[in-house]
């Protein structure tokens, strides 16, 4: 599923109130790294993710590795964080809930 436009503008707007759920450290995605980040995109969908300085990675090079690895769509980067979304259909939506990442 690709987002448009207006969808990705209200994910930017949604992801600016997360803190990073999974942090990349200086081994760049490791396989337990992209675990729990599948883990966090399958859960919440919307996933903020941080780099530290010495990561071997740019943010951008990162966000587009979990893209391309996770089938997720890069929302925003933004310096050393980068905010990846991937829609679950099997997650539980009741009407008038919140999104899965504000829960």
């Amino acid at each position: 599923m690709t987002t448009k436009g207006r969808d990705r503008a209200a994910l930017r707007g949604e992801a600016h109130h997360l803190k990073p759920m999974v942090h990349i450290g200086h081994q760049g995605l490791t396989p337990e790294v992209t675990q729990a980040l599948d883990d966090a995109l399958r859960t919440h969908e919307l996933v903020k993710v941080s780099l530290v300085r010495m990561a071997e990675l740019s943010a951008k090079e990162a966000a587009a590795a979990i893209a391309e690895t996770l089938g997720a769509q890069v929302i925003q980067v933004i310096g050393r964080t980068c905010t990846v979304y991937r829609h679950n259909p099997e997650l539980e939506r009741k009407p008038g809930a919140l999104p899965p990442w504000r829960s």
